[in-house]
């Protein structure tokens, strides 16, 4: 059976300096490209601007870090750039809008235990017909099952 490990939520294991990370360095520590680092700027989805170094490259800090790994769960939970776009939105506006976040926090969590509900539907099809197999297989009878054959 296939054991998924799961990744820390926020990376914590290197502290961040006080001067922010590169663009290169935030990519490794995030596991996004720098690209995606770039677009989730562009888009409205970081809460608030990436310092910049005189000569005008990006520094990250450690909040940008943390706020970059929650975009990526949300996108990976399949919640639109429109919904992650919106949490920042209400994030960067800052007290007074906790309801409204909750809301749109609960309602992705709703569609994203939807979608388990399908997958794990979906997998017991699949392990039923995994022990039909073995079983078949084990019992030398492999040539039974069914198979689509043309007349």
């Amino acid at each position: 059976m296939l054991e998924v490990k799961p990744r820390p939520l926020i990376p914590l294991d290197e502290p961040v300096p006080a001067g922010g990370v590169t663009i290169a360095e935030a990519s490794r520590r995030t596991g996004v490209t720098e690209h995606t680092l770039r677009y989730y700027e562009r888009s409205g989805l970081v809460v608030s601007p990436v310092d910049r170094t005189s000569g005008g490259r990006r520094r990250y800090r450690d909040l940008d870090l943390k706020w970059i790994v929650i975009c990526t769960k949300l996108r990976a939970t399949g919640m639109p750039i429109r919904g992650i776009r919106r949490y920042a939105e209400l994030v960067a506006a800052g007290p007074g809008n906790e309801v409204e976040r909750l809301e749109l926090l609960e309602a992705h969590r709703a569609e994203v235990l939807a979608r388990l509900a399908e997958v794990q539907e979906n997998l017991a099809l699949i392990d039923h017909k995994i022990d039909v197999y073995r079983g078949s297989l084990e019992a030398g009878e492999a040539d039974g099952l069914w198979a689509p054959r043309r007349s």
